[in-house]
């Protein structure tokens, strides 16, 4: 399990790896683009999606995506894969029922903040990173002051019939340490009903009931 594992803690904590062709550095975001991943943020009230997780060693892991805004974000694992990632709005959970080990990271110390968290203005901490394909508009974001939180450069497709006229392709990770974690969705769907329930998690430490 620890080889699961550290690349989960890594994407969960400090979570980057392959973005489209034609990525290069960042650079200062136009404002409009920056706008329209912001209105894209705000107009997504909820997300499932089907995501393949790739770690710095080429692992990939699968699973479905169900996100609720604001904060609430839940990663459900592939069958055999004995992990769950929760977000409640307040802090990330990652639970590991095969070891019944629990950690818990604040959303705010989390690259992840930047996509789950609507009040967060991108123009203040964002850059667009040219992908020299006009459909594709990617943006990095990461706070100058707290490095040690890590970068995510989230990727969308322009799709008009989508949120803002934006489809979130998936996104890429890089903490402090240059690790780096990619995910990428297929089979999104937004505005369907998703449940509070959704976000809660059964600790499996000794002694354990449900949470949330």
């Amino acid at each position: 399990m620890k080889r699961i594992l550290a690349p989960v803690a890594l994407f969960l904590a400090t979570a980057l790896v392959a973005v489209p062709a034609g990525y290069a550095l960042a650079q200062q975001a136009a404002p409009s683009d920056l706008n329209q991943v912001n209105a894209y943020i705000r107009a997504v009230t909820t997300l499932t999606a089907d995501f393949s997780q790739t770690d710095r060693n080429g692992q990939v892991l699968t699973g479905k995506l169900t996100l609720k805004q604001p904060g609430k974000i839940r990663f459900q694992y592939e069958k055999g894969v004995p992990l769950l990632i929760v977000g409640d709005g307040k802090a990330l959970t990652l639970i590991d029922y095969e070891v019944r080990q629990v950690q818990r990271w604040p959303i705010g110390n989390s690259p992840l903040a930047a996509l789950i968290d609507p009040t967060k203005d991108l123009s203040k901490f964002g850059t667009v990173v040219p992908t020299g394909d006009p459909t594709v508009l990617s943006v990095q974001a990461k706070d100058p002051k707290r490095p040690e939180f890590g970068t995510i450069t989230m990727i969308f497709k322009r799709k008009p019939a989508s949120p803002a006229g934006l489809e979130l392709y998936g996104w890429v990770a890089l903490d402090a340490q240059n690790n780096r974690t990619a995910v990428r969705l297929s089979n999104q769907q937004y505005g369907v009903p998703v449940a509070d329930s959704a976000f809660r998690w059964t600790d499996p430490r000794p002694r354990g009931r449900p949470n949330g």
